[in-house]
């Protein structure tokens, strides 16, 4: 491109102004007109809702992180009801923490100023720290209560199909998205179960229990082979992006929508970091595909996702 011809591509950058009037909607198309990440967080909200308004677009969410814990629980329950997540893929973490709150233990808050906490004496109090939030033992010994008075139907299940069985006993809850998965028919897939306080303890309570892991494999190749058009929403990185994309690096389109949320970067080279540009590549992400990396803290980000597909989906 000439220098004349780019130069004619670019526009003021819009000086943002916030009244009391100032809807999400209107905020996200203010930030579209500036730069940097909330210029991305923008484009990721307007990409997000070109995924759901397309008919042929499968939505591949995947979720990393602890996001349960700090509170993200209703906010991904609230995805998956509004049919804003046609599959999910996850940790064995967020499940764990999950459960335990449609249980009915909670995650407690704690002060910010952690430099001033002694966790050796957290340890000593049986309490466990995720950065500022906190989590009684009592917590786990609940899961367990409720794990060890299963009645398993099959010792040969896909992760997936156990994942939806355990949905089904979990008890009525607004918030839990291992209930609400379960009711809408969207499958949640946990590549890394094995690593998760949850099965510690179903592999201590069912021990000839033999979850299926290559079955999911294929079970989700399948799913995204079978898309006409497959989207890609990426909430942090690690095991869910990458059992995501290696899908998609077999489907014949790969993905032609994609978003990131991250706060790692590209130059260690690892996939938490990788960009969306670099999946390309591999085929993963589509060469015309409309996409956006917002390297954001995900607990600012997502709930202002939801809050402007909420405000513009009707």
């Amino acid at each position: 491109m000439s220098e004349n011809n780019f130069k004619k591509k670019l526009k003021k950058v819009n000086q943002i102004k916030i009244t009391k009037k100032t809807s999400i909607t209107s905020l996200m198309l203010a930030l579209n007109e500036t730069g940097f990440n909330a210029k991305r967080l923008a484009v990721a909200c307007e990409i997000y809702e070109k995924m759901i308004k397309d008919p042929e677009c499968v939505k591949f969410f995947g979720l990393a992180g602890a996001m349960v814990p700090v509170g993200m629980q209703s906010i991904i329950h609230d995805f998956i009801e509004e049919g804003y997540i046609d599959v999910l893929v996850t940790t064995g973490a967020n499940l764990t923490h999950d459960i335990a709150e449609t249980l009915g233990y909670h995650h407690l808050q704690g002060d910010i100023n952690i430099e001033d906490l002694d966790d050796a004496i957290l340890h000593k109090d049986q309490i466990n720290r995720i950065y500022d939030v906190f989590l009684p033992n009592e917590v786990y010994e609940g899961i367990e209560d409720f794990i060890s008075k299963l009645d398993i139907p099959s010792k040969d299940m896909a992760v997936h199909e156990f994942l939806k069985f355990l949905g089904k006993q979990l008890p009525e809850d607004p918030n839990s998205i291992l209930k609400i998965a379960a009711e809408k028919d969207v499958p949640i897939f946990c590549p890394a179960f094995t690593d998760s306080g949850l099965a510690l303890q179903i592999g201590f309570h069912y021990k000839k229990l033999n979850l299926n892991h290559f079955s999911d494999m294929l079970k989700l190749i399948d799913l995204a082979w079978d898309s006409k058009k497959a989207g890609v929403c990426i909430i942090g990185g690690g095991v869910p992006k990458n059992f995501i994309f290696q899908s998609l690096q077999f489907c014949p389109t790969s993905a032609r929508y994609a978003i990131q949320i991250t706060m790692d970067r590209p130059e260690p080279g690892g996939l938490s970091g990788a960009t969306l540009s670099e999946a390309i590549s591999w085929g993963k992400v589509n060469e015309q595909a409309e996409h956006s990396m917002v390297i954001v803290d995900a607990t600012i980000a997502l709930p202002l996702i939801l809050w402007y597909l909420k405000s513009t989906i009707k």
